[in-house]
Parts: C-alpha cells; sequence; structure tokens
C-alpha cells in the first residue's frame, strides 16, 4: 500500500509526524508539504526528523485564500498523477488539507481525514477552517474522529458511521513521542531569556485570522493590563510570524516590564512552556488539545470553539474576543490556585497516546478498539 501524507503548516506536521512513523513499518509512505506555512513548517519537520519526498512553493506575498487554493489544487493535482497513491492522507481543517484533499477526490484517490468532525456550527469562527473540514467530511473516505463528540458530528451531517473510526487526537501521541525533549529542560530548548523555573509564569499565543484587526489591538490591550494587574508573574508571549500579527503586537506591548515578546518556538519548547505554566490565553486549537496533557488550565480567545470537550471536562474556558471578558476569565484563573490544582489530576479528554495505531490499523483494514473518551 502506497499512502501520500499531505501537509503544509507545523501543527499539521506535529499531529502526522506520530502517524507518519507509525506508518513507516507497514506501508509505503510519500511525504509532500505545500509550504503554506514555509519557516514553521520547516522547523517542525527539521525537529521530528522528516525529509520531505515532495516539496511544493504555493506561497507569495499577500496571496489572497483563492489565489492559495487554486496554486495548491493544480501543485497536487500534478504530484497526485505522478505518484498515484492507494490514499491520501490530511489534517484538521487547512488551506493544504482541503485543497489537497479535493485533488485526491477528483482524482479518485481515497481520502483520510486525520481529525474529522470538529465543529462549531458557524462557518465564520473559525474562518476558513470551520468550512474546510465541513467540505473534508463530504469528500473523505475514512474520517478518524478524535473523540465520540467529533464523531457524533459526522454522524448528524449524514456521514456513513461505517467510515467514522474513533481514533483519539494524535496531537497526544506526539507529546508521548517528544516527551524526553522536553521533560528536563535541556539547555537546547528556546526559552524566554528572562526563565529561571522558579517565577510562576503565564504563556500567551495568538494567531488566527478571525482575531486580526481591532480584535487583535483590544486583545494588546487587555493583555497590558493583565500585566499590570498580576506583577507576580512573568508573562511570556511568542509572537508568530505573520505580519497581520506580529506589528500590532509588537507595536502595542513592547516594553512591558514582566511580559517577553519572544519568537516562535519549537515544539519541545512550546510543550514545555506549556507544562510549567500557571495559565495559558490563546486563540489556538492545538494548545487546547496539549495543555489538558499537564493539567493546565487555557482561556480560549475565541467566540466558539470545536473543542468542547475541554470545556466540559473544566480544562479551558471560551472567553470570547471582548477585553473585559478575557481580563475577568484570566482572572479568575489566576487567583484560584485551587481550582487550577484540580486539574492536575485529570486524564486528558482528548486522547491516550494510541490514535496514530488505530489510523494505521484502520487503513489496513485490520480490527480497532476505538478511543472511548
Amino acid at each position: 500500500m502506497k499512502v501520500m501524507v499531505i501537509m503544509g503548516t507545523r501543527p499539521e506536521v506535529i499531529k502526522l509526524a506520530p502517524v507518519i512513523a507509525a506508518l513507516r513499518s507497514e506501508a509505503e509512505v510519500v511525504v509532500c508539504t505545500s509550504g503554506q506555512h514555509r519557516e514553521m513548517l520547516v522547523q517542525a519537520l527539521a525537529y521530528f526528523g522528516i525529509e520531505p519526498d515532495i516539496g511544493v512553493d504555493t506561497m507569495s506575498p499577500g496571496q489572497s485564500l483563492n489565489i492559495l487554493s487554486a496554486r495548491i489544487l493544480t501543485e497536487m493535482d500534478s504530484v497526485l498523477a505522478r505518484e498515484r497513491p492507494d490514499w491520501v492522507l490530511v489534517q484538521g481543517d487547512t488551506t493544504t488539507a482541503l485543497c489537497a484533499g479535493l485533488a485526491a477526490f477528483h482524482r479518485g484517490i481515497p481520502v483520510g481525514h486525520v481529525e474529522a468532525g470538529l465543529r462549531t456550527g458557524n462557518l465564520a469562527s473559525p474562518f476558513p477552517e470551520e468550512a474546510n473540514r465541513s467540505l473534508l467530511g463530504r469528500i473523505a473516505r475514512r474520517h478518524f474522529a478524535p473523540t465520540q463528540s467529533a464523531r457524533q458530528n459526522l454522524v448528524r451531517e449524514g456521514v456513513d458511521p461505517s467510515t467514522i473510526v474513533v481514533t483519539g487526537n494524535t496531537v497526544v501521541d506526539a507529546i508521548a513521542l517528544t516527551k524526553h525533549e522536553w521533560l528536563d529542560a535541556p539547555a537546547t530548548l528556546r526559552l524566554p531569556s528572562t526563565y529561571d523555573g522558579t517565577r510562576p509564569f503565564v504563556l500567551v499565543t495568538c494567531h488566527r485570522r478571525e482575531n486580526f484587526g481591532e480584535a487583535l489591538l483590544g486583545i494588546c490591550r487587555v493583555l497590558r493590563r493583565l500585566c499590570e494587574r498580576y506583577e507576580q508573574y512573568q508573562w511570556v508571549f511568542p509572537v508568530h510570524l505573520n505580519p497581520a500579527v506580529r506589528e500590532p503586537v509588537m507595536r502595542e506591548l513592547t516594553g512591558i516590564r514582566n511580559l517577553e515578546l519572544i519568537e516562535p518556538v519549537d515544539y519541545p519548547s512550546s510543550l514545555y512552556l506549556i507544562s510549567r505554566s500557571v495559565l495559558v490565553i490563546s486563540d489556538s486549537g492545538g494548545i487546547q488539545e496539549e495543555a489538558p496533557s499537564f493539567g493546565v488550565p487555557v482561556v480560549v480567545m475565541r467566540n466558539h470553539t470545536e473543542r468542547g470537550e475541554g470545556v466540559e471536562a473544566g480544562f479551558a474556558s471560551l472567553a470570547g474576543q471582548q477585553p473585559d471578558r478575557i481580563e475577568s476569565i484570566a482572572a479568575s484563573w489566576l487567583d484560584d490556585a485551587g481550582r487550577r490544582e484540580e486539574l492536575r489530576a485529570r486524564p486528558n479528554p482528548y486522547g491516550d497516546g494510541r490514535a496514530s495505531q488505530r489510523i494505521v490499523a484502520s487503513l489496513l483494514e485490520r480490527p480497532v478498539e476505538v478511543f472511548s473518551g
């Protein structure tokens, strides 16, 4: 069996790396990258020791989503015509995932969708990700849903239940795969210059398109207030490379004494920072899944989340985009150490570390013991 794994962003690499590792001994694997987020993609590939077999260049400055989509679709059509894989695997909700899946569908090649079935029910939030993953739900031949809730979403949309496998999320596998790299904070980790391991800190990340513009300016204002209100904490913000994030953040937040704005960190450094944080404030989907492995709460700066399991299990609070609400919810966590401590013993609702094995077993038509979370 020949399986082509296609990815274009750092989160896709992280979540597909353990699948690639599990597939290597069972099938012929061809790794193809679209270069959608080139710099951060290369960083993640290097960390996991993945050498792409095929790399295409689809990015140009300031291009629209339509132009990016057209370029990925065109490039992937040529790649698929040449390689003729038995399966194409895509992950999540990126433009790369949708366009690679569509190209495979047009070529009659079965598509396996890793992390299928996540939904907010609002096509504008997140944009364009909600539409991307919903469309993949119509064309995929095998749906690897991370949780029972994701499976139910697909069933409600009319997806054949026999094509859905509940696997757990592969990000939990990735954490287990990389744990030795960050557990003892080796010197190779890219940590803030002020980090000394003794002062508690809050981790902040922001990159979603829905938070660009005025929403991001409001987030910057609330972060300034929180830094002033909680001077006992060090605040750490790895700033995304996208100019729509980087320029306003650097302009609005540079110079705050207890806030360190740092370059994007590699995956083991990111895990280490999450694991040592008292709180994460973020619009990231992946962090919502990673933080429960360490019992760390997340304030989600979005109006909707497709990862309701973390909210239901008490790990995440959906704060929306309004600065006052973000501040209030962050304060409720920072003011209650006991509430934070209670999370440490709770299991991660997103997976048990065996998602990749289930995906491989399903592709090879072997029996699969599904994840019950």
